[in-house]
This record gives structure tokens, sequence and C-alpha cells, in this order.
């Protein structure tokens, strides 16, 4: 499919760029955006809760009543989980959340997420721009030429350019990253997709 070009002025530039059907014309699989953004997630969690168990509590280990006509419960020491200040019945303990997804699963999702954005409409190519200097206004010039303010913006370089990450960066709702950074979750978290002229090639090869 060809979509046109536009520049920063939001004018169009009666360029036409094609968008490979391999990538963005597939037919969308939501498990497997599921389970690529369910990865992402867990790669992300420090997994380092923990809560002391009886055996790793400081406290008197003397029994505090006697076993039997108490009127109560059978009790052992201090650190019971039964008291305030006892230890805790199967607690969480460190472990690593993450898990493995082949890499022919996670080009699937990455595919579909930009299939779904395509048959929304939310995708808008621009022609190659950076900033002689971070310039947050300028930026917000731009966006606001190609009518997309107010959406959650998600934008793609080909490549790191600290001038136009730095024009970005304090501009509500915007998101600046690079191709070969792009994700499922990326894509998905974000409402409208804008894609520089020479990433595309690059996102045509995923």
């Amino acid at each position: 499919m060809e979509i046109s070009v536009f520049n920063i002025k939001g004018e169009d530039t009666g360029k036409k760029v094609t968008l490979k059907d391999g990538v963005f014309g597939v037919e969308p699989n939501d498990h497997i955006i599921y389970m690529d953004v369910k990865q992402y997630m867990a790669n992300k969690r420090q997994g380092t809760a923990k809560a002391k168990e009886r055996s790793e509590l400081s406290g008197s280990t003397r029994k505090l009543g006697r076993q039997k006509g108490g009127g109560g419960a059978r009790r052992g020491d201090i650190k019971s989980p039964l008291l305030v200040g006892g230890a805790r019945v199967f607690g969480p303990k460190p472990r690593d959340y993450s898990f493995k997804l082949n890499k022919k699963e996670k080009a699937l999702a990455r595919r579909s997420a930009l299939s779904y954005k395509l048959k929304e409409d939310a995708i808008t190519v621009v022609e190659d721009f950076t900033f002689e200097a971070p310039k947050t206004k300028e930026f917000l010039t731009v966006v606001k030429n190609l009518k997309i303010e107010n959406k959650k913006l998600l934008l793609v370089l080909p490549k790191n350019d600290d001038v136009i990450y730095l024009s970005a960066r304090n501009v509500q709702k915007m998101n600046v990253t690079t191709v070969f950074e792009l994700n499922t979750y990326k894509l998905l978290d974000a409402a409208h997709l804008v894609l520089l002229e020479s990433s595309v090639n690059a996102i045509n090869n995923f």
C-alpha cells in the first residue's frame, strides 16, 4: 500500500512511500500481541519483593503459653504468623518473571500492531527533518502542522537524533524511539504513529 509523505509544514509533498503488505497488511494475531506485551511488562519487573519467613525473624523461641488448657489455639513462639509482627506464610521471594518468546513470534506481534495502526488510519509519514538546536516550540509547531496534536504520539526515527529527542522530551503524550528499539508495547501504547520517510524502509524489513 502506498501512503503520502508530508513535510514539517503539514503539506503533501506529492511523494509516496510503499508500506509493505507483509508488514503493514497482515492478519493481526491478538494472542501473539498479548504474549509479546506480557513479556515486555514481565521483563521490566524487578522481582525483588521479599517477606521474612519464620526462620528469618529475630525473636525469642520461647513458647508463649502452655499446650493445653488455655482455652484457645495452640501457640508457639512470638514469631508465629498468627501474631502481629510475626512471620508471613508463603510470602513473596525474589524471582525472575522473564520468559522466552521466539523471534518469529515477536516479529509477528510487531507486524500485527503495525497492521492495526494502518487499518485505523493512524500512521503519518514525514520527510526526514532535524533542527539546528533543541527547540520544543519548533517541535510543537511540526505536530500542529501535521494536525495530530492532542494525541498520544510515537515518533519513529531511523537512528538516534539527540536534537529531535531533546526537542520532544517535554511534550506531553509524546514518545520518541528508533526503528531498532520499536516494539509491540510502544506501538499499541500510542494513538498515532509518526514515521520518518527513511524509517519506513527499515520497518519494511521487519
